[in-house]
């Protein structure tokens, strides 16, 4: 049986790992970022399309993203753990002179990896 504290560390961890996530994607550092998912996982639109599959797909594909725009930025504007989920609204900026976009992403777990992360535009 779980308790409400042991419940509470697992969405704490959850939630710590993200915020070390978006930590990494904000210094551009694909290889750290990629780590933190599981071998299987993948980047993809809600519902919709894989953008990144695989670590290696998401190491890659990060690597040509932070490539393209050397400036790219998120912020955090708020963060909700709802299940097994993390939920992450921000705003990024691929460069200063470009309007920046919303986007909501939803990241759900395998153990203490990242298995998906879906984004919402």
């Amino acid at each position: 049986m779980m308790t409400g504290n042991t419940l509470a560390l697992e969405k704490t961890d959850r939630l710590a790992i993200v915020e070390r996530l978006m930590e990494r994607y904000n210094a551009h550092d694909a290889d750290g970022y990629a780590d933190m998912f599981a071998e299987h996982g993948s980047e993809a639109m809600y519902r919709g399309d894989v953008l990144r599959e695989g670590r290696e797909g998401v190491r890659e594909g990060l690597r040509a993203m932070f490539a393209e725009f050397p400036r790219n930025h998120a912020e955090v504007r708020a963060q909700y753990v709802v299940g097994n989920n993390v939920v992450l609204h921000e705003v990024v900026r691929r460069a200063p002179e470009v309007e920046p976009f919303e986007v909501v992403s939803i990241y759900s777990f395998s153990g203490g990896d990242i298995e998906r992360v879906e984004f919402v535009r």
